[in-house]
Order: structure tokens, then C-alpha cells, then sequence
């Protein structure tokens, strides 16, 4: 049996049509997204607006209080895991940047949710082995440099509780992926997550062509 795939390259056309037809970014959202576009080429390192909003909802639709991000860039993800956390809740970052997260600071404030967040400064995997190794972290997403996923992935799943939700962004890689021509080291450090975590029985596993590819891992 030949499987027909029915997801489908988003034209600009339908892209717009999608995002009035879900919520919509607020001010404080458009704000930020405007700003680091300003930022020129980086700024394509911002999620896609559509995929904020999927991450609010599957944070608040697991309950999640305990919540944990690598890679924060200017704070538009973690911004959107905040709202999706209750007022107790909790959201660490990691990142390396103060330039790019003193933006995020900002918005942050702004927003209203600054009290939920813990930014780190330093190596991600520095913070996370610091981090107790018991099952406590309802939520993660990592969305960082693609040689670190393996090592991210692997100390996150020793601290996410049963039923918890990992969430991988980049795992399409603009198509480069199922390109046999691409042997770049960010390719190749995609590709190899990609397998690691399609066949790792601790979890379950469904990657969606939602931007550049969203791989969503509950823990078994």
C-alpha cells in the first residue's frame, strides 16, 4: 500500500487564511513579532504565530505547571507557553544570549508573565544536568542549535513526567531533511534526532509540517 500524503505546502494565501481562522497574535504579540523582524535574516529563528497559539493550548490543555524551553531567542515561544501556564506555573529558559533575551525581558513584562519565567543564562545542558533528575517537567520545547538536540532531548525525558509533551521545532529543516545532496552538520544533527526519536519506545512520537516542522513526544 502507497500512503498519499494529504498535508500540503502552505501558500502565502492559505497561510493567511489559517491564522484569521485561529487566535490571532494580540498587541503585545504583533509588537514583538514586528521587532524582531527588524533584527533582519536572524529573525526567521522566531516560531511561526500559528504554532505560538498550538503551543499555549497544548500547555494549558495538559495542565502543565512545570515548563521548560532551550532556546529563547526574543521570547515570542516562551511568551506563549507563559500564557499557557496557571499563575503558579513556572517556565525555565535556557539560552546564551543576553542581547537577544533582553528583548524578551521586555515583552515579557509587558505581557504580563514575566513572574512565571526563570531565564538562564548559560550552556542549556549546563542548566539542565543542574537540574534534579526526577520526573517533574510537564512540558518542554527545544528549539536550539541542531547538534544539541540528542543531549537536550535526553536530559529533558529524565525529568518530564509520564504524559508530559517534549516539542521539537526545525525537524523538516526547509525540506533539507529527504535532500540526499545536503550534508551540512545542522542537516545531518536534525536527521539523526529525527531518528533517534522515531524509534525510542519511551515515547510516542508524531512530527506535523506545521512550519518548519513540529516533532510533538509524549512520555510513555
Amino acid at each position: 500500500m502507497t500512503d498519499r500524503p494529504k498535508s500540503f505546502h502552505v501558500s502565502a494565501e492559505v497561510h493567511a487564511y489559517l491564522v484569521q481562522h485561529g487566535t490571532p497574535p494580540d498587541e503585545i504579540q504583533r509588537a514583538l513579532i514586528e521587532e524582531t523582524q527588524k533584527l533582519g535574516g536572524i529573525s526567521i529563528m522566531q516560531i511561526a504565530p500559528e504554532q505560538g497559539a498550538f503551543m499555549t493550548l497544548l500547555a494549558r490543555a495538559i495542565g502543565t505547571r512545570y515548563a521548560l524551553e532551550v532556546g529563547t531567542f526574543t521570547g515570542y515561544s516562551a511568551l506563549c507557553i507563559a500564557r499557557g501556564l496557571p499563575d503558579t506555573g513556572r517556565l525555565i529558559c535556557c539560552d546564551v544570549s543576553e542581547e537577544w533575551t533582553a528583548i524578551a525581558r521586555r515583552y515579557w513584562e509587558k505581557a504580563g508573565v514575566s513572574e512565571k519565567i526563570d531565564l538562564r543564562i548559560a550552556p542549556a545542558l549546563d542548566t539542565l544536568r543542574a537540574l534534579p533528575e526526577q520526573p517533574q517537567l510537564d512540558f518542554a520545547f527545544i528549539d536550539a542549535d541542531k547538534p544539541g538536540y540528542i543531549a537536550y532531548y535526553e536530559e529533558i525525558l529524565k525529568r518530564l513526567r509520564p504524559g508530559g509533551l517534549i516539542l521539537v521545532d526545525n525537524v523538516l529543516w526547509l525540506g533539507r531533511v529527504v535532500d540526499a545532496s545536503a550534508n551540512d552538520e545542522q542537516t545531518l544533527a536534525i536527521r539523526d534526532f529525527n531518528n533517534h526519536v522515531a524509534r525510542d519506545s519511551r515515547v510516542e512520537c508524531v512530527m506535523l509540517p506545521v512550519s518548519d516542522g513540529l516533532t510533538l513526544l509524549r512520555k510513555r
